[in-house]
């Protein structure tokens, strides 16, 4: 077999590029999902001069090079690396680290990670970053960048439901989470919901649901058919942009969904505020 070696540094840059990326360019679907909100709210209202200021702030991020959000977030990995791939001269994580720390310095963007969750000694850096490397078949390597503010990070729920439960009783937890979260964590908001797995499996897949793009439905039918029902019962709620009613409280939900045990059926909710930010691209 022959293996394509790549540069450590190479990762490190990439990491760099997508985590300044991330951060000042928000993401062509979340931006037209919150036009999309705009155009349909009523005229007028407080609700949509909320989503214009949204909109021209994502203008002004993208022009100045300037972070979107203030919560420039614990920054997530994700790696899909070939089989037939094999770094040289650092390994995968220091490299990440490097690129993640190198752009929060350049970007000028707020140091928001702790060394120890007891003592809050704060790394100054914004690293370690959290890595999930997955194997795949190829020589190349895909990398993508989530930079998670703790605003709707901290509403995240996960439930470890009876393997006889349905799609309702999932919709329910959705909606529950959502509901539970009110106005605190900036809607209009996004979910990622994992369904299956283990415990931690099923957060996973809660995360990376929110990589998809939010126009994208899931190819399976019966979990795109939950996806609309999530979405259509949480709308519902009114809680709306900020908080201030209106039909803005959620503009797109994303269910992964895989393998589980016989007796469990674990499903995680990853709640994302409206900034909504990662990038992606294949390294070098």
């Amino acid at each position: 077999m022959k293996v394509r070696f790549i540069d450590a540094k190479n990762i490190e840059d990439t990491v760099k590029s997508l985590c300044i990326r991330a951060n000042t360019v928000l993401r062509p679907d979340v931006l037209e999902a919150i036009k999309d909100l705009y155009r349909r709210e009523k005229n007028n209202t407080i609700q949509k001069d909320m989503l214009g200021i949204l909109i021209r702030n994502a203008a002004v991020a993208q022009k100045e090079q300037m972070a979107i959000c203030q919560d420039t977030g614990m920054v997530a990995v994700f790696i899909d690396m070939g089989t037939s791939t094999a770094i040289r001269g650092d390994n995968m994580i220091s490299a990440v680290d490097k690129g993640v720390e190198a752009a929060y310095k350049e970007g000028c963007f707020r140091g928001s990670v702790v060394r120890d969750p007891l003592l809050r000694d704060n790394t100054g850096t914004n690293t370690p970053a959290v890595v999930h490397l997955r194997i795949v078949d190829g020589d190349g390597i895909k990398i993508s960048v989530m930079p998670k503010g703790f605003g709707s990070e901290n509403k995240s729920r996960m439930i470890m439901l009876e393997p006889t439960a349905g799609p309702e009783e999932i919709r329910d937890f959705c909606v529950e989470t959502v509901k539970a979260a009110g106005p605190d964590a900036c809607p209009p908001y996004v979910l990622g919901v994992g369904i299956g797995g283990t415990m931690e499996e099923c957060a996973l897949l809660a995360k990376r649901a929110l990589i998809r793009p939010i126009n994208v439905s899931n190819p399976e039918l019966h979990i795109a058919d939950l996806e609309r029902e999530i979405k259509k019962q949480t709308d519902t709620l009114n809680i709306g942009i900020m908080g201030l009613g209106g039909i803005s409280t959620v503009m797109g939900v994303n269910v992964e969904a895989g393998p589980t045990h016989i007796a469990g059926l674990p499903v995680a909710v990853n709640l994302s505020c409206h900034a909504l930010r990662s990038a992606t691209a294949v390294v070098d």
